[in-house]
């Protein structure tokens, strides 16, 4: 029954993937698609990428040792964007102008593959963006599935340089595709709840950041793909990572979510996220007290950004629905109230944000229970969606203990002006030191942010808020 739920489910959202889109306005001021080594442009998704060899797109690339390669027995299925790529043999970037200075999404494709004189499973490289290293000794790992590298990274300059440098027991680096896509103002938040056993607090200052995103899930739905996303992401259900066997359920909705300024929009999180969920929920007198738990593999020695999604599409009216979050062991938020942070709304979407070191054990964990405040008879913890997102450390890496200036420093026969990689590497540590106090400084207790009451529904239009 749950299996053919899900199919109905699945074919419903197929059938109203243009209605959605249709209504989905956000049309960034910087979008640049790059098939990397190809002559000709590709079409994915509806979205075109353009060769980087065509005359408009030359300007981009600075790679005097650099050459296309075509895969001549191309993987069967795959989109045409991995059927080349472009080889560099010494440090060679790309460079991006920005308009829109602010968060860009940085997303870089790998497909490894072998010609007749040249094996890609051979490189291994660094790639830095604007001062970040944001991949460290990479390599060509041979595999059937393209890997796909996201990052959000802050931009106050008027270029936006992608840096690759073959290792010097390589000399090889590659990229199949390139995006760099401004983002929408309200994607990155920049506040979020600090947890750690020794104090907890606020930390501001994150909406200027960089983050790698590790990990986007559907929790309770099918997988998303950008085609149904305003924002071209990819969503992917959470049957791997979900580690609770009985007492929960999935449930989804056909209805049309009621976004709220102040809230989640549709470039947050998309309507096919928040249309699925999994839920604990009562049927008789007594309140099952559970959680749901989801782990998901990361590397210790970092700060991570926790998000979680929730829309209240269960619940047959409001004000029943409270349950506990935790994240890593610790007690995010007892006794949420997702009908009063929503502005008393059901179906209408919502976003908390947590900061957390993933400790010596690699390992991330996220748990929704039940709590004293729960009813009978009513749904007793929900949630619809999980992001991950890994913040650089001091060095401004977000993979190892390279920095920009050390890496660029160590290419033989490269000479470049350092003078900006030590400039940013300063601002980046600065940074670092003022969240660590501002972190120390406020143990206060913090609360969700309420949406702002709006008293009538000529005040919703003007906010944009759906009142279908």
């Amino acid at each position: 029954m749950e299996f053919l739920k899900l199919i109905l489910f699945t074919l419903l959202l197929s059938s109203s993937a243009v209605p959605i889109l249709s209504y989905s306005h956000f049309s960034p001021v910087d979008h640049y698609l790059v098939d990397c080594g190809s002559t000709l442009k590709s079409t994915v998704d509806h979205r075109i990428f353009l060769s980087d060899s065509s005359p408009s797109n030359s300007p981009f690339l600075t790679a005097p040792h650099s050459f296309s390669l075509r895969n001549e027995h191309p993987f069967e299925g795959l989109p045409p964007i991995y059927s080349s790529a472009r080889v560099f043999e010494a440090p060679s970037k790309y460079e991006f102008q920005i308009r829109d200075k602010g968060t860009h999404m940085v997303r870089l494709h790998f497909q490894t593959f072998s010609s007749s004189n040249l094996d890609l499973i051979r490189a291994q490289f660094h790639v830095l963006v604007n001062g970040y290293v944001i991949l460290s000794n990479f390599s060509g790992v041979s595999a059937v599935n393209p890997r796909i590298k996201e990052f959000l990274i802050w931009i106050g300059t008027e270029t936006l340089e992608i840096t690759f440098v073959p290792v010097k027991k390589s000399n090889l680096a590659f990229v199949n595709a390139i995006e760099v896509i401004s983002a929408p103002k309200d994607l990155v938040a920049d506040t979020a709840k600090y947890l750690s056993y020794e104090h907890s607090g606020v930390v501001d200052g994150l909406s200027k950041q960089g983050l790698e995103v590790l990990y986007r899930v559907n929790v309770g739905g099918p997988k998303v793909t950008p085609f149904n996303d305003s924002f071209w992401r990819t969503w992917l259900p959470d049957d791997e990572h979900f580690e609770s066997i009985w007492g929960s359920k999935k449930v989804y909705s056909t209805g049309r979510m009621k976004y709220q300024a102040g809230g989640a929009s549709r470039e947050v999180g998309p309507d096919n996220v928040y249309n699925s969920a999994r839920v604990i929920q009562s049927t008789n007198s007594s309140v099952p007290y559970m959680n749901m738990t989801w782990t998901f593999p990361v590397i210790d020695g970092y700060n991570y950004i926790v998000r979680l999604h929730f829309c209240d599409i269960a619940s047959i009216s409001i004000g029943f629905l409270f349950f506990n979050i935790y994240v890593n062991g610790y007690m995010a938020y007892e006794n949420f109230d997702l009908s009063s942070a929503t502005n008393w709304e059901l179906s209408s979407p919502f976003y908390v944000d947590f900061m957390v070191n993933a400790g010596q054990e690699g390992v991330l964990r996220i748990g929704i229970g039940s709590s004293n405040q729960s009813v009978p008879y009513a749904v007793d913890g929900l949630l619809n969606g999980i992001e991950i997102m890994k913040l650089n450390n001091s060095l401004g890496s977000f993979d190892g203990s390279l920095s920009a200036e050390m890496v660029l420093k160590g290419c033989r026969g490269y000479t470049v002006n350092l003078v900006p990689y030590v400039v940013i590497l300063c601002l980046i540590v600065s940074v670092s030191l003022m969240l660590r106090r501002k972190v120390i400084g406020r143990d206060e207790s913090f609360s969700w942010s309420k949406l702002p009451v709006v008293d009538s529904w000529r005040d919703k239009s003007s906010m944009g808020v759906d009142n279908q």
